[in-house]
């Protein structure tokens, strides 16, 4: 049975919508603010969520960004709203679709029902899934190259990126610069293996809370570095 998520601060809708899902054999959920949705979509195995856009605490545009950040369930956004720049600001976030009220709740399940099966054929397709690495709130995608920090996506250069994942990939081993300089930088630039250090520096600066104190990226002093799990 599929498992579906509503969050919509209008309680009488969102019940609707669970009463026709339900009879369409789904088992669903509803929150009905912001904040208390995206921890319950973050926390929680769901296959879909039914996102309304205007909502107290954190808005649906938010919501949708931080929940494709961390996973690929279909997102199907809900309002009032019929202008076309809502519609483009979702679909740029991640969202499958966007369905404008008043609709018929015969159509909300036509369209849950058409994006859960689309869903289950990519699924279940021969498509590898991207190489992840998941380490205390950090997500490093090998695949697509992007690192996500508590679900924010940060920016890191070719360097910073290979650096970062090197480490990741062998947590808690202690690696002397020169190893990273020879294993990152390869001939490129022989003998300045200062740049290693400034790398790391920067590095920490995207993902460390306090880079006074790190708490992923240790300094074995005299040695060189590890990445703490």
């Amino acid at each position: 049975m599929s498992k579906i998520l509503i969050v919509e601060d209008e309680l009488s809708i969102a019940e609707l919508e669970k009463d026709y899902l339900e009879l369409s054999s789904f088992e669903v959920d509803i929150e009905t603010d912001g904040r208390s949705g995206l921890d319950k979509a973050l926390s929680d195995d769901y296959d879909m969520l039914i996102l309304d856009l205007m909502l107290p605490e954190m808005d649906g545009f938010e919501i949708c960004k931080r929940v494709r950040a961390e996973k690929n369930i279909p997102i199907l956004m809900v309002s009032a709203k019929k202008d076309d720049i809502d519609k483009i600001h979702g679909f740029g976030l991640g969202a499958d679709d966007y369905i404008t009220k008043p609709f018929s709740p015969s159509e909300l399940v036509a369209r849950v029902k058409a994006h859960l099966a689309r869903y289950d054929r990519l699924v279940g397709s021969s498509v590898p899934e991207n190489d992840i690495i998941e380490i205390r709130g950090i997500k490093i995608d090998k695949t697509a190259r992007r690192v996500y920090v508590n679900g924010e996506e940060r920016a890191f250069t070719t360097k910073e990126f290979d650096l970062l994942t090197f480490l990741a990939s062998h947590p808690n081993r202690v690696f002397k610069k020169e190893e990273l300089f020879n294993k990152i930088w390869d001939m490129e630039s022989i003998g300045d293996i200062a740049t290693v250090t400034v790398h790391i520096k920067k590095i920490r600066e995207k993902i460390e809370f306090d880079t006074s104190k790190p708490q992923y990226i240790e300094t074995i002093w005299g040695v060189g570095y590890r990445f703490k799990i």
